[in-house]
């Protein structure tokens, strides 16, 4: 007959383990250390905000991507976990609205305290259970080991770039560009004279066929 250490998985112990007495208390500790979640991977699963600007920040649905193991290391996957809050960079109304989408991967961490509540009123009150260190009291924090962006804004030593897979809009009171230089490329270029005033002037303008020169 096999011993334990033969059929039981490194770092794994049963409760019937004849090492002594250290051993069976410290299975007892792991097993309730076992129910205790920090921090892992998820993967998301939906989102109730696809960056739209219309609603506040809400919640995902997550799958933890770190099977659990039993005593004889067979894997057990988790099941997806539902209405997980998530993180926006937020401060009063201001904010970069970057929302999660389908198939990102992530950190997530729990709090070790039931969030229920605080999750409904956004008030500070008492927990609405005696749970602690829950699947179902994560918070997710931002994506990680994800894929190449598309669009991004990207800051190097030589500056700061702006990409776009789409249209980039921009929109404001007043626009202030303080520049050495201002180089514009484009196969299309419409300009629009548009409550321009006073302050807009073309240069060696004439009638017929020829251009102005450049605005001042």
């Amino acid at each position: 007959m096999p011993s334990p250490s033969d059929i039981i998985s490194v770092g794994q112990k049963r409760a019937s383990t004849t090492w002594g007495e250290y051993n069976n208390i410290a299975f007892a500790i792991m097993q309730i250390m076992g129910k205790i979640q920090t921090a892992t991977l998820v993967q998301i699963k939906a989102c109730t905000n696809l960056g739209g600007i219309d609603s506040p920040v809400g919640f995902v649905d997550v799958l933890p991507l770190v099977n659990q193991l039993d005593g004889l290391g067979n894997s057990v996957p988790h099941t997806t976990v539902f209405n997980i809050p998530y993180f926006r960079m937020q401060g009063g109304k201001n904010a970069v609205i970057i929302d999660p989408e389908k198939d990102d991967i992530g950190i997530c961490v729990f709090a070790n305290r039931d969030i229920s509540k605080i999750k409904t009123t956004k008030k500070q009150g008492n927990p609405d259970s005696y749970r602690q260190f829950s699947f179902s009291d994560g918070l997710y924090i931002g994506g990680v080991l994800n894929a190449i962006p598309e669009q991004y804004v990207q800051f190097n030593s030589t500056g700061i770039n702006i990409v776009s897979k789409g249209i980039l809009d921009l929109e404001a009171v007043s626009v202030n560009i303080i520049a050495d230089t201002f180089n514009v490329t484009s196969t299309t270029f419409t300009h629009n004279n548009v409550n321009i005033g006073a302050t807009h002037h073309h240069s060696g303008v004439q009638t017929g066929t020829g251009n102005t020169g450049g605005p001042s």
